[in-house]
């Protein structure tokens, strides 16, 4: 099956002989994981769609793919119109589609394990109107014609040291075992990835970008537990740090596990818990309470040992991003500098560090209109040559074993035109307003995210994504449960209160179509704030990326005094911290970037 519209030809077939009428494919794993295993890639293999949130429904005579706003462009040119309808999300949703073209009476399949219980529930009222159903399919159609299928990740489970992880297994435990309490709960069911790394202190590499390894858990009122992992991913190391109080099953057991809680109380997080869990739970006799996990909050609450790291590789990362950044502006105004070859210089300097684990997500390296895209990904066929007169943009970070990094520059390809300084200088005052922000307790990120928009609000401007998402502690870079973006903003955590020792990147940016894209990114600690006469708790933003904003870009005179002060103090900052780990030319550049522009 050469092509996208042979394998689209194939798993009709195999759905006549599966006795189905249509069958349902996301962009997911068991877990559902933002990142997914080349072995779960199904929805790319099947369609070519390459970006990171998308679905497809496939019928007898008609299929459709569903994507949001920012895989407009990138969905045209990866996936033929002749086989499939593209479908804008949330405007028109999986559900609202099928019940205007399943067939009458017609059988639909999904895979039990890559949904949410919420989605089945909807799923199933849209079909019913049509007189269809919904049925679970015990084997996933698309594995049965996928010959060459990549076989999951055989690297094996590692420890990760207390004196990074700041807290034991055992406390953290300890600590889920009261919350179960306090529910009169007797289990809860972990099933996100970066949960039961956080709580077992263990680490993997089963997911590009995400260094965990494919595995459940189940954790007990007494503070013991289970996990479910296969057992070639295991070690003695890792068998003796886990202790005896947690017993290790083989993966291919969590299922009928699941079905021994009769009589019994578990909590599952239905953002996380796939409708098998539920299906499994409730076969055995289990009452599920539907909560968040609670290893969630917690871990995105910071410990003393996690913000101390995040400081070292956040230190670290900065030396690297303003080597790169010299090395652009020397060498992209000579006409040789593309994309790619600026992504592949970027992860040059970070491995250079000696430390660098993986990246933690797709760099994207875009140049001109390409940077109108928030979330473009360079590839063979993309690829562009940085040219004078364009700005460049970079979004990009590591993954460390003491932190998470993640910060976007956006730099002229020689002399930048008036609009784009007026643009870049307005996006600076709205990362300045939010870094700047004090805010009573119980105040969030829905709150904030306005400050970020209203020095581009008041030119009639704004961007269409949030402003800034929860960064984990050598884990997602993209984590929960907090969030600074409009309230209203698809799958938003923005009403979660933002309190101490949560880490946020704060990236606003202005896109201008076809033409070309700003963002200025770094990553901030929720930390307690000192106000004379406050009557309640009171918190900022402590900064920890350090690296130069570029000065070409900026026009003075729309910068206030105060702002004036901040980012004049900030580049002080970035000298004094990442000027020692600099030589040579690199820190006399960076001497030069980071003198008072007032």
């Amino acid at each position: 099956m050469s092509t996208h519209s042979d394998r689209l030809k194939a798993l009709r077939q195999q759905l006549k002989t599966d006795r189905l009428d249509g069958f349902v494919v996301p962009l997911t794993d068991e877990h559902m994981s933002e990142y997914v295993g080349a072995y779960a890639q199904r929805l790319a293999w099947l369609t070519g769609f390459e970006g990171s949130a998308g679905n497809a429904v496939v019928l007898p005579e008609e299929a459709a793919i569903f994507t949001d706003g920012r895989y407009t462009l990138q969905v045209r040119e990866q996936v033929s119109g002749d086989d499939y309808e593209y479908v804008s999300v949330p405007a028109t949703s999986m559900s609202d589609w099928l019940r205007g073209h399943a067939p009458e009476g017609g059988r639909i399949g999904y895979d039990p394990w890559l949904h949410t219980q919420s989605w089945v529930k909807e799923a199933t009222k849209a079909l019913a109107e049509r007189g269809a159903e919904l049925v679970p399919v015990t084997t996933n159609p698309i594995d049965a014609i996928w010959s060459d299928r990549p076989a999951p990740s055989p690297a094996k489970m590692q420890v990760y040291p207390e004196k990074a992880a700041g807290r034991s297994s055992a406390d953290k435990r300890a600590g889920i075992a009261d919350w179960l309490a306090e529910r009169k709960a007797d289990a809860v069911v972990l099933s996100a990835l970066d949960s039961i790394a956080w709580v077992f202190n263990v680490r993997g590499a089963d997911v590009e970008h995400m260094p965990v390894t494919l595995s459940y858990s189940i954790i007990h009122a007494d503070g013991t537990a289970d996990l479910y992992v296969d057992s070639d991913k295991m070690t003695d190391e890792v068998r003796q740090h886990l202790g005896n109080a947690v017993r290790v099953h083989d993966r291919l057991g969590f299922g009928e596990a699941l079905k021994d809680f009769s009589g019994k109380r578990v909590a599952v997080d239905p953002g996380f818990g796939v409708s098998a869990i539920f299906a499994a739970l409730e076969e055995g006799g289990a009452t599920v309470l539907s909560v968040r996990d609670p290893a969630i909050l917690a871990k995105a609450i910071k410990n003393d040992a996690e913000v101390a790291g995040h400081r070292e590789a956040q230190l670290r990362d900065g030396a690297a991003i303003a080597r790169f950044l010299r090395w652009i502006e020397v060498e992209a105004p000579k006409g040789e500098v593309d994309e790619l070859t600026a992504a592949a210089k970027l992860l040059e300097f970070r491995e250079a560090t000696g430390l660098l684990k993986d990246t933690s997500f797709d760099t994207i390296s875009a140049t001109g209109g390409h940077a109108a895209s928030p979330h473009y990904r360079v590839d063979g066929k993309s690829n562009a040559r940085l040219e004078k007169g364009q700005l460049f943009l970079i979004d990009s970070g590591g993954q460390y074993e003491d932190g998470t990094t993640d910060i976007t520059r956006t730099v002229p390809v020689g002399e930048p035109s008036a609009e784009m300084r007026d643009r870049f200088t307005r996006v600076l005052k709205g990362h300045i307003a939010i870094d700047r922000a004090v805010w009573p307790e119980g105040t969030t990120g829905g709150q904030l995210d306005s400050f970020a928009r209203q020095p581009l609000w008041e030119a009639g401007l704004d961007f269409a994504h949030g402003t800034g998402h929860g960064v984990g502690a050598y884990l997602g870079v993209h984590e929960g449960p907090q969030r600074i973006a409009k309230p209203n903003y698809p799958g938003s955590g923005a009403t979660e209160p933002l309190v101490a020792g949560m880490i946020c990147s704060n990236e606003p940016g202005y896109y201008k179509a076809g033409e070309y894209g700003i963002r200025i990114e770094n990553l901030v600690l929720v930390v307690p704030r000192e106000v004379s006469g406050a009557e309640a708790p009171v918190f900022g933003f402590e900064t920890l990326t350090f690296a130069p904003i570029e000065r070409k870009l900026i026009e003075p005179k729309l910068l206030t005094e105060s702002e004036t002060r901040w980012l004049d103090a900030y580049h002080a900052q970035v000298l004094a911290k990442i000027g020692p780990l600099l030589d040579g030319e690199d820190k006399a550049w960076l001497e030069k970037k980071c003198a008072p522009i007032g």
